[in-house]
């Protein structure tokens, strides 16, 4: 395993981070207890001591998976990321937002479920319209001070939003976001424009949500919805197959043949070899997807083979930010 710092922090993660969406129920691509106990373990015995989840995963049953499963491991060893922006297990008015009285009280439920005293990286979980931004990061500021979160983050917005805030947290004196979590791969690369940048820019360690595609860039475009979970992608209506895309999955696909690897491999090691990039987040139902990724941090693209890969893209509609 690779190990790096993140962001501007002091804290060292691997370059892969577990995300942990697919814990609980709610489809049938998801993981009961005991299979999300085996694939955490896994995750560990192979060096990943970084792991993502969120409130509203599976109505928190996502953290309660992770969290047992950590509890019989040294808590200081694991990286343990959570978020707060959607409804989670209460459906009141307040479990959703980013208001004082939500962030708090919605921490509070996510460290109860975790099993945990405090989270290493608290992040929103989209943009709130409905809250001022200040109110927003004086509440993140004082969940650090606190002792409840050691850093905070954010996740899919638009550059300017991410800018605003970064810049109020500066006025204020407040905590800044240390991290963005956003939509990147390579059929999806609208984040080169802005938000990457300013990333780079203000030392923001980058976490990308969906580096291969939620499956688009796994198997051939044909077979796209052969699979629960490619079904459910689909019906979100992400542009994967927009702007140039099948022509970008048959080239995963032709360059992966030539390398006797995975397409899933290849669509990896790109996001990988961006020098922005931290610790892109993979998802996976399966522990032997979860050992191909990380045989995939030892797979060279040469730059002629990143040029020819992403040759085909054009812009495509922002996504992710819903």
């Amino acid at each position: 395993m690779e190990y790096t710092t993140l962001g501007s922090t002091g804290t060292t993660v691997s370059r892969l981070c577990l995300g942990c969406m697919s814990f609980g129920s709610g489809h049938d691509w998801m993981l009961d207890p005991e299979e999300g106990r085996e694939l955490v373990e896994r995750a560990i015995d192979l060096g990943i001591n970084f792991f993502d989840t969120a409130n509203v995963y599976s109505n928190g049953e996502s953290e309660e998976i992770l969290g047992d499963v950590l509890a019989e491991y040294d808590r200081d060893e694991q990286v343990v990321a959570t978020k707060v922006r959607f409804p989670g297990a209460s459906e009141h008015p307040n479990a959703a937002g980013l208001s004082r009285k939500t962030i708090e009280q919605e921490l509070d439920n996510s460290l109860d479920r975790l099993g945990m005293d405090a989270v290493d990286l608290y992040q929103i979980h989209r943009w709130d319209y409905d809250t001022p931004v200040e109110e927003t990061l004086r509440a993140l500021d004082d969940a650090v001070r606190r002792g409840k979160t050691r850093y905070v983050g954010a996740s899919s917005m638009w550059a300017h939003q991410f800018a605003d805030a970064l810049h109020t947290s500066d006025r204020l004196g407040l905590e800044r976001f240390a991290t963005m979590q956003n939509l990147y791969n390579l059929a999806y690369r609208e984040e080169e424009r802005e938000m990457l940048p300013l990333c780079e820019k203000e030392g923001i360690g980058v976490m990308p949500w969906s580096p291969m595609a939620a499956g688009y860039l796994t198997r051939p475009y044909e077979a796209e919805t052969a699979t629960s979970r490619g079904e459910h992608e689909a019906e979100v209506g992400r542009p994967y197959r927009e702007g140039g895309g099948e022509e970008i999955n048959a080239r995963v696909e032709e360059l992966a043949a030539e390398k006797g690897v995975e397409m899933a491999q290849i669509a990896l090691s790109w996001v990988l070899h961006k020098d922005v990039v931290t610790a892109p987040i993979v998802g996976t139902s399966s522990v032997e997807h979860l050992e191909d990724a990380v045989e995939a941090l030892d797979i060279d693209l040469s730059d002629s083979d990143i040029e020819w890969l992403e040759e085909p893209y054009e812009p495509v509609r922002v996504s992710g930010h819903e």
